[in-house]
């Protein structure tokens, strides 16, 4: 069966928001990607007072500057699309009121049709969790599982009732529901961050950065699910941070996902052998404009198709 594949949203300060998101999802939808994703980046610490990923000294890039709100981003692509589905790769969730965030997604899926997928994470970056005031960077995991908690609540029958260290909701009716149950989508970068997607998650979401590496990863995952005895099946969507270029990448240290179409789609193949069923390749830091990125995602589909992934 071939692979699924996602692509990421125009969000990245050099686009227009208003015109573009429709626009690069509709070109999606209909060369024949099932999903749209978008990713959380709510500031740009200028100078920075903390490293990229929380490392010292490591830049951050530019393309994290001005990006635009997930959420709003998402809904755009909503109203000018009809079937593919629509994710969060991801939000932070601890930059979030629990309460307010799940009646979002709620809504979203209601006026979608059922189309949205939760993908949730506890970010890194001190000055964002300073920005929100929801809750200190040390109660992160914390929040999640609260986070979690209270959407299933509000997206379950009424009366809704929950109390919780952030959130009380005395039995009341809270809608939209969501059309289906929203499927929650969790990493699984530290022992506890596993535990909780498997017992909590309805998917997995990696980063793609090299075929060995997601292969490990895959197989621990496994792993953990077959210890659990879990019986769902646990689905996953590997993102990929493509480095596009329109010549390909001729040096020897060329990186996964980096160079040319061709380039790209090479290591789409390769990657497709670990068996993770679905891919979300995100080009936007790298095309200049919004017909850049739709055709380059459109040349991505057709060649990955080509070569029977």
């Amino acid at each position: 069966m071939p692979v699924k594949l996602g692509l990421g949203l125009p969000q990245m300060k050099r686009y227009d928001l208003g015109r573009d998101v429709a626009a690069v999802a509709r070109a999606a939808e209909e060369t024949g990607y099932e999903s749209l994703w978008v990713f959380e980046r709510v500031l740009f610490p200028d100078p920075a007072t903390q490293g990229l990923y929380g490392v010292p000294g490591l830049p951050w890039p530019d393309h994290y500057r001005g990006v635009a709100d997930p959420l709003v981003t998402l809904t755009l692509a909503a109203a000018a699309t009809e079937r593919a589905r629509l994710g969060t790769s991801v939000l932070v969730a601890p930059l979030h009121i629990p309460f307010q965030l799940a009646r979002t997604l709620a809504s979203l899926d209601a006026a979608s049709g059922g189309r949205v997928v939760a993908g949730l994470g506890t970010g890194w970056s001190l000055d964002e969790y300073a920005a929100a005031s929801v809750a200190p960077f040390e109660r992160r995991g914390a929040v999640l599982d609260e986070l979690l908690d209270v959407c299933a609540a509000v997206w379950g029958p009424d009366p809704v009732s929950y109390e919780g260290e952030l959130t009380t909701i005395a039995p009341s009716e809270v809608g939209p529901k969501p059309v289906r149950p929203i499927p929650v989508y969790l990493p699984a970068n530290s022992p506890r961050a596993t535990r909780r997607l498997v017992e909590r998650a309805d998917g997995w979401m990696p980063v793609a950065m090299g075929v060995e590496q997601l292969a490990e990863q895959w197989r621990t995952v496994q792993d953990a699910v077959a210890a659990s005895g879990r019986e769902r099946p646990l689905d996953v969507c590997a993102r990929v941070n493509a480095q596009y270029s329109e010549k390909p990448y001729e040096g020897d240290d060329r990186r996964p996902f980096q160079g040319s179409v061709a380039q790209i789609v090479e290591d789409l193949v390769a990657h497709a052998v670990t068996g993770v069923p679905e891919f979300l390749l995100d080009l936007q830091s790298t095309t200049r404009d919004a017909a850049e990125l739709a055709d380059v995602a459109g040349e991505v589909y057709a060649a990955t198709r080509a070569a029977g992934v």
